[in-house]
């Protein structure tokens, strides 16, 4: 009998699995694709918040060599505004990496750390009880594990099994974006391209003669399952801008809707959903990866307690209380960054007044914010500005504090040399040092990174650190 199984190895699937695997909790995940998918090279960004997981987890290094820096401004809907000066983190930069390679390099982090993948085994079936729950696989083969946890995307079969609502709207307009080497000269390309006035339509240039391309669907086949091809981006290309550029040798071709759904519940008893099973929403702003990876990361620490039986009782529901509003945000936005792309005067005016308002160094940053999710600020109840708020790699005597939460466990970062964290000690790390670089006397910090206390009394952090980590020993 395993702890959990997490349908579909992603890069939520993937990251959960090592978190979890961080707690030594006996991990199986099940990816219905044989092989991992190598036949396209979508590159995709890493935001400043995933970023800086990553740094957490010692991860960083590893991506940063097969990725590619880019600045962060110019993310919210295309809108070219530099980034406002200070983000307020160690690593205020986007990362542009291959989809294949980051979704490699997770699971080889999840199965270094002892987490077991077996690929061509699709979920069939989904039973639950008071004791756990029993997985059946297409094979039949029949699994059993105390938790599942559905990582299994947009059409995810563990989210069907479970009958739990999807509400939103379907998808209207169909999106072909594809990465591609053309043979008519850059000059061609751009006067070309300024002739065309569609914020739904974009040729690129994304460095050493491959362009990213943007282009309505309408009028390519309507079966979404089937793969784009190189003609279709042509006869697109021809339709709106009466050339094709002679595109060729495709490195990635995709196709999207801009349907945009969550789930009404991201628990139901034993069965938890994290990424695209519970949530979807149109690419813009390049945040569906990041959104996963961030559920995997506050899902981990609290499913593990629960296994481990320290959590508190109501710590798993705070899963669902915590990320639904997040991607209820990311929903929002998306849908604001849609309605700002549209041709028509409407669309464009509106467009106009948020380009001339983003001047506003305030408004520029809190739109940034909203994508890199550095604004994000869980509701804890206290009244200190930073509680609930993620901790940024700050400076210690020795090291970075970020450094010190590679095992996925607590922290106190105590500047007094007052504190002491005592019968929770098997659960979290201890660090006095009077020259951390932080503006108060002592912050308590949960695993994923975020601060859940702040102040400087040892009964005051008793009483969070038993809310977060459960009775003392």
């Amino acid at each position: 009998m395993f702890d959990v199984i997490i349908a579909g190895c992603g890069p939520t699937g993937a990251m959960l699995a090592a978190e979890l695997r961080l707690h030594d909790v006996r991990v199986l995940v099940v990816e219905k694709e044989p092989e991992p998918v190598s036949s396209y090279v979508r590159v995709v960004s890493l935001h400043i918040r995933s970023i800086e997981l990553m740094a957490m987890r010692g991860l960083l290094d590893r991506l940063l060599a097969h990725g590619r820096q880019r600045p962060v401004g110019g993310v919210f809907a295309g809108i070219p505004k530099p980034a406002p000066e200070d983000l307020d983190s160690a690593y205020d930069y986007l990362l542009g990496i291959p989809q294949p390679v980051i979704d490699r390099l997770l699971e080889e982090h999840a199965v270094d750390l002892g987490a077991q993948v077996r690929r061509g085994c699709a979920v069939a079936g989904v039973e639950q009880d008071d004791e756990g729950v029993t997985v059946e696989l297409a094979d039949g083969e029949r699994l059993r594990s105390r938790y599942l946890v559905g990582c299994d995307g947009a059409r995810s079969t563990v989210r069907k099994l479970l009958g739990v609502g999807f509400p939103g709207e379907p998808s209207r307009n169909d999106t072909l974006m594809g990465e591609l080497e053309a043979a008519a000269s850059p000059e061609e390309i751009a006067a070309k391209v300024a002739e065309v006035r569609s914020r739904a339509f974009s040729f690129a240039p994304f460095g050493e003669g491959v362009y990213r391309v943007v282009i309505p669907a309408a009028g390519v086949s309507e079966d979404r399952t089937e793969p784009p091809t190189i003609e279709d981006f042509a006869q697109q290309l021809h339709a709106l801008v009466g050339t094709d550029f002679g595109v060729h040798s495709p490195h990635w071709l995709s196709r999207f809707g801009d349907a945009t759904r969550l789930v009404e519940q991201y628990r139901v008893g034993r069965v938890l959903l994290a990424g695209d099973a519970a949530h979807i929403h149109p690419p813009a702003g390049g945040q569906g990866l990041n959104l996963g990876v961030q559920d995997a990361v506050n899902l981990g620490w609290k499913l593990a307690a629960q296994i481990q039986g320290w959590a508190p009782e109501t710590l798993l529901d705070t899963y669902h209380a915590e990320r639904h509003p997040v991607a209820a945000g990311v929903l929002a936005n998306t849908r604001a960054q849609v309605a700002l792309s549209g041709a028509d005067p409407s669309s464009q005016a509106v467009r106009q007044l948020v380009t001339e308002l983003m001047d506003v160094d305030e408004v520029n940053r809190r739109l940034i914010e909203k994508i890199t999710a550095t604004g994000i600020r869980y509701d804890f109840g206290a009244e200190s500005e930073l509680v609930g708020r993620r901790l940024v790699d700050v400076e210690l005597g020795e090291g970075r504090v970020f450094d010190r939460l590679r095992a996925g466990r607590g922290l106190v970062l105590d500047r007094t040399g007052l504190l002491g964290v005592g019968g929770w000690s098997d659960r979290v790390d201890l660090v006095a040092d009077s020259g951390a670089g932080i503006e108060v006397s002592a912050v308590l910090v949960r695993p994923d990174g975020y601060v859940a206390w702040v102040g400087e009394g040892q009964g005051e952090l008793d009483e969070q650190l038993s809310r977060w980590f459960g009775v003392a020993r």
